[in-house]
Protein backbone atom coordinates (compact mmCIF):
# COMPACT_ATOMS: atom_id res chain seq x y z
CA UNK A 1 0.00 0.00 0.00
CA UNK A 2 1.39 3.37 -1.02
CA UNK A 3 1.94 5.89 1.74
CA UNK A 4 0.55 9.29 0.97
CA UNK A 5 3.05 12.12 1.15
CA UNK A 6 2.06 14.86 3.53
CA UNK A 7 0.69 17.83 1.63
CA UNK A 8 2.79 20.95 1.85
CA UNK A 9 1.56 24.06 3.58
CA UNK A 10 2.73 27.65 3.20
CA UNK A 11 5.06 29.08 5.79
CA UNK A 12 3.14 32.32 5.46
CA UNK A 13 -0.56 32.01 4.49
CA UNK A 14 -2.03 34.29 1.82
CA UNK A 15 -3.81 36.55 4.31
CA UNK A 16 -0.53 37.17 6.13
CA UNK A 17 1.41 37.97 2.97
CA UNK A 18 -1.33 40.29 1.72
CA UNK A 19 -1.70 42.21 4.98
CA UNK A 20 2.09 42.36 5.39
CA UNK A 21 2.63 44.05 2.03
CA UNK A 22 -0.33 46.39 2.47
CA UNK A 23 1.03 47.37 5.88
CA UNK A 24 4.45 47.96 4.31
CA UNK A 25 2.90 50.19 1.63
CA UNK A 26 0.86 52.14 4.18
CA UNK A 27 3.88 52.64 6.45
CA UNK A 28 6.01 53.87 3.54
CA UNK A 29 3.30 56.34 2.49
CA UNK A 30 2.74 57.57 6.05
CA UNK A 31 6.42 58.07 6.82
CA UNK A 32 7.31 59.92 3.63
CA UNK A 33 4.17 62.09 3.66
CA UNK A 34 4.71 62.68 7.38
CA UNK A 35 8.19 64.01 6.67
CA UNK A 36 6.66 66.54 4.28
CA UNK A 37 4.13 67.58 6.92
CA UNK A 38 6.94 67.88 9.46
CA UNK A 39 8.88 70.19 7.12
CA UNK A 40 5.97 72.66 7.15
CA UNK A 41 6.46 73.17 10.90
CA UNK A 42 9.70 71.53 12.08
CA UNK A 43 9.73 70.24 15.63
CA UNK A 44 13.52 70.05 15.78
CA UNK A 45 16.36 71.98 14.18
CA UNK A 46 16.41 70.10 10.88
CA UNK A 47 14.27 69.29 7.87
CA UNK A 48 13.95 66.25 5.65
CA UNK A 49 15.05 66.49 2.04
CA UNK A 50 12.05 67.06 -0.21
CA UNK A 51 13.44 64.34 -2.50
CA UNK A 52 12.49 61.65 0.03
CA UNK A 53 9.07 63.06 0.95
CA UNK A 54 5.63 62.40 -0.53
CA UNK A 55 2.92 64.90 -1.41
CA UNK A 56 4.71 67.77 -3.12
CA UNK A 57 3.32 70.34 -0.70
CA UNK A 58 1.58 70.44 2.68
CA UNK A 59 -1.96 69.90 1.35
CA UNK A 60 -0.88 67.02 -0.88
CA UNK A 61 1.11 65.42 1.93
CA UNK A 62 -1.90 65.61 4.26
CA UNK A 63 -4.09 63.87 1.68
CA UNK A 64 -1.55 61.08 1.25
CA UNK A 65 -1.12 60.82 5.02
CA UNK A 66 -4.84 60.47 5.71
CA UNK A 67 -5.30 57.95 2.87
CA UNK A 68 -2.44 55.85 4.24
CA UNK A 69 -3.81 56.23 7.77
CA UNK A 70 -7.09 54.54 6.84
CA UNK A 71 -5.27 51.80 4.94
CA UNK A 72 -2.96 51.14 7.90
CA UNK A 73 -5.81 51.23 10.42
CA UNK A 74 -8.14 48.80 8.63
CA UNK A 75 -5.41 46.52 7.33
CA UNK A 76 -3.64 46.53 10.68
CA UNK A 77 -6.83 45.53 12.45
CA UNK A 78 -7.31 42.67 9.98
CA UNK A 79 -3.71 41.57 10.55
CA UNK A 80 -4.14 41.50 14.32
CA UNK A 81 -7.57 39.86 14.12
CA UNK A 82 -6.39 37.05 11.82
CA UNK A 83 -3.37 36.43 14.04
CA UNK A 84 -5.50 36.26 17.18
CA UNK A 85 -8.36 34.13 15.86
CA UNK A 86 -6.11 31.71 13.98
CA UNK A 87 -3.99 31.15 17.08
CA UNK A 88 -0.91 32.30 15.17
CA UNK A 89 -0.30 35.20 17.55
CA UNK A 90 0.30 32.86 20.48
CA UNK A 91 2.23 30.28 18.45
CA UNK A 92 4.61 32.66 16.71
CA UNK A 93 5.14 35.51 19.18
CA UNK A 94 5.26 33.73 22.55
CA UNK A 95 6.93 32.88 24.80
CA UNK A 96 9.31 35.84 24.88
CA UNK A 97 11.51 36.93 27.77
CA UNK A 98 14.36 39.41 28.36
CA UNK A 99 16.76 36.50 28.94
CA UNK A 100 15.69 34.78 25.74
CA UNK A 101 15.95 37.99 23.71
CA UNK A 102 19.46 38.70 25.02
CA UNK A 103 20.51 35.09 24.36
CA UNK A 104 19.31 35.15 20.75
CA UNK A 105 20.67 38.66 20.19
CA UNK A 106 24.12 37.56 21.37
CA UNK A 107 23.93 34.53 19.07
CA UNK A 108 22.90 36.77 16.16
CA UNK A 109 25.81 39.16 16.76
CA UNK A 110 28.20 36.19 16.63
CA UNK A 111 26.56 34.86 13.46
CA UNK A 112 25.37 31.73 15.23
CA UNK A 113 21.61 32.25 15.06
CA UNK A 114 20.07 29.71 12.72
CA UNK A 115 17.46 30.55 10.07
CA UNK A 116 16.77 27.08 8.67
CA UNK A 117 13.18 26.97 9.92
CA UNK A 118 11.41 30.08 8.63
CA UNK A 119 8.19 29.06 10.38
CA UNK A 120 9.87 29.63 13.75
CA UNK A 121 10.60 33.12 15.07
CA UNK A 122 13.57 33.51 17.37
CA UNK A 123 13.06 35.66 20.45
CA UNK A 124 14.68 38.74 18.90
CA UNK A 125 12.15 38.54 16.06
CA UNK A 126 9.28 38.01 18.48
CA UNK A 127 10.30 41.03 20.53
CA UNK A 128 10.80 43.18 17.41
CA UNK A 129 7.41 42.30 15.93
CA UNK A 130 5.58 42.83 19.23
CA UNK A 131 7.45 46.12 19.67
CA UNK A 132 6.48 47.41 16.22
CA UNK A 133 2.81 46.56 16.85
CA UNK A 134 2.88 48.65 20.04
CA UNK A 135 4.84 51.40 18.28
CA UNK A 136 2.31 51.64 15.44
CA UNK A 137 -0.53 51.74 17.97
CA UNK A 138 1.26 54.65 19.69
CA UNK A 139 1.65 56.36 16.32
CA UNK A 140 -2.08 56.02 15.70
CA UNK A 141 -3.04 57.34 19.14
CA UNK A 142 -0.66 60.30 19.00
CA UNK A 143 -1.70 60.95 15.40
CA UNK A 144 -5.35 61.15 16.46
CA UNK A 145 -4.38 63.76 19.06
CA UNK A 146 -2.56 65.83 16.43
CA UNK A 147 -5.40 65.48 13.92
CA UNK A 148 -8.44 65.84 16.18
CA UNK A 149 -7.11 67.25 19.44
CA UNK A 150 -10.43 68.74 20.55
CA UNK A 151 -12.37 65.56 19.75
CA UNK A 152 -9.98 63.34 21.76
CA UNK A 153 -9.32 65.28 24.98
CA UNK A 154 -8.67 62.15 27.05
CA UNK A 155 -6.00 60.90 24.65
CA UNK A 156 -4.49 64.38 24.58
CA UNK A 157 -4.24 64.52 28.35
CA UNK A 158 -2.86 60.96 28.58
CA UNK A 159 -0.07 61.98 26.24
CA UNK A 160 0.68 65.11 28.24
CA UNK A 161 -0.89 67.64 25.90
CA UNK A 162 -0.70 68.53 22.22
CA UNK A 163 2.95 69.64 22.22
CA UNK A 164 4.12 66.47 23.97
CA UNK A 165 2.03 64.41 21.55
CA UNK A 166 4.05 65.91 18.68
CA UNK A 167 7.26 64.67 20.26
CA UNK A 168 5.72 61.25 20.97
CA UNK A 169 4.54 60.99 17.36
CA UNK A 170 7.95 61.92 15.99
CA UNK A 171 9.87 59.57 18.28
CA UNK A 172 7.49 56.70 17.50
CA UNK A 173 8.01 57.41 13.79
CA UNK A 174 11.80 57.38 14.25
CA UNK A 175 11.60 54.03 16.05
CA UNK A 176 9.46 52.64 13.22
CA UNK A 177 12.03 53.80 10.67
CA UNK A 178 14.76 52.13 12.73
CA UNK A 179 12.74 48.88 12.79
CA UNK A 180 12.27 49.02 9.00
CA UNK A 181 16.00 49.64 8.48
CA UNK A 182 17.01 46.68 10.67
CA UNK A 183 14.31 44.54 9.04
CA UNK A 184 15.68 45.31 5.57
CA UNK A 185 19.22 44.50 6.69
CA UNK A 186 18.07 41.14 8.05
CA UNK A 187 16.21 40.38 4.83
CA UNK A 188 19.38 41.17 2.86
CA UNK A 189 21.35 38.78 5.10
CA UNK A 190 18.71 36.01 4.82
CA UNK A 191 17.11 36.61 1.38
CA UNK A 192 15.00 33.44 1.48
CA UNK A 193 12.78 35.20 4.03
CA UNK A 194 11.76 37.64 1.30
CA UNK A 195 10.87 34.81 -1.08
CA UNK A 196 8.77 33.18 1.62
CA UNK A 197 6.86 36.41 2.20
CA UNK A 198 6.22 36.83 -1.54
CA UNK A 199 5.26 33.31 -2.63
CA UNK A 200 4.69 31.53 0.69
CA UNK A 201 7.38 28.87 0.38
CA UNK A 202 6.04 25.45 1.24
CA UNK A 203 6.97 23.14 4.09
CA UNK A 204 5.75 19.59 4.89
CA UNK A 205 2.85 19.30 7.31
Amino acid sequence: MLQRTASPRPIHPRWLRLTHWLNALAVLMMITSGWRIYNASPLYDFRFSNAITLGGWLGGALQWHFAAMWLLAFNGLLYVAFNLFSGRFKRRFFPVSPKGVLHDLWAALRGKLGHADLSHYNQVQRFAYLFVMVDIALLVVSGLVLWKSVQFPLLRELLGGYDIARHVHFIAMALLVAFVAVHLVMVALVPKTLLAMIVGRKEPV
